[in-house]
């Protein structure tokens, strides 16, 4: 699933990345990468321990620009405007709000940002992309390209026209 994010989101050296719920970091380590020499990856998690576990790991890559913060993604701590992208991988179904949780990413986007949502097969919280598009039309958002893999799939949302 690595690849496909990381083609529909496109980070590039600079830029400033957020990753709504880390986990164990598996991604956040691929994208704190690209984003090198000076961008930053701000990850954010409801549990300390998944936290703490991502910055583990990032501490031994070697990762040095991945910014924990406590939260939950539809109260997000950063201010209008803050990111280049941003990315939710198996972790929108488990939002109590997903609607309310894309828009609040929409929020802390810059314009032109990306966002990019990916969904694993057999996740018990799967979002199919019926209900994707409808939550990101209720958060002001299109789907405008999705990849599909044995995996799962992976979905680019840009602001909605009008």
């Amino acid at each position: 699933m690595v690849d496909p994010l990381r083609a529909l989101l496109a980070p590039c050296a600079g830029e400033r990345v957020l990753e709504i719920g880390a986990g164990n970091g598996s991604y956040t380590l691929e994208i704190a990468a690209a984003v090198l020499p000076d961008g930053m990856v701000d990850i954010l998690d409801a549990q300390p321990d998944q936290l703490a576990e991502a910055m583990r790991a990032a501490g031994r890559r070697g990762l040095r620009n991945v910014s924990p913060t406590l939260g939950d993604a539809r109260f997000l701590p950063f201010e209008d405007a803050t990111f280049d992208a941003a990315y939710l991988v198996a972790v929108l179904g488990d939002q109590p709000d997903g609607a309310g949780a894309l828009a609040e990413v929409r929020r802390v986007m810059r314009p032109g940002g990306r966002l990019v949502v990916g969904e694993l097969n057999g996740d018990p919280h799967r979002v199919a992309p019926a209900q994707l598009g409808l939550w990101a039309d209720n958060a002001g958002l299109r789907v405008a390209r999705r990849v599909d893999g044995l995996l799962g799939y992976v979905a680019r949302l840009e602001p909605a026209a009008g």
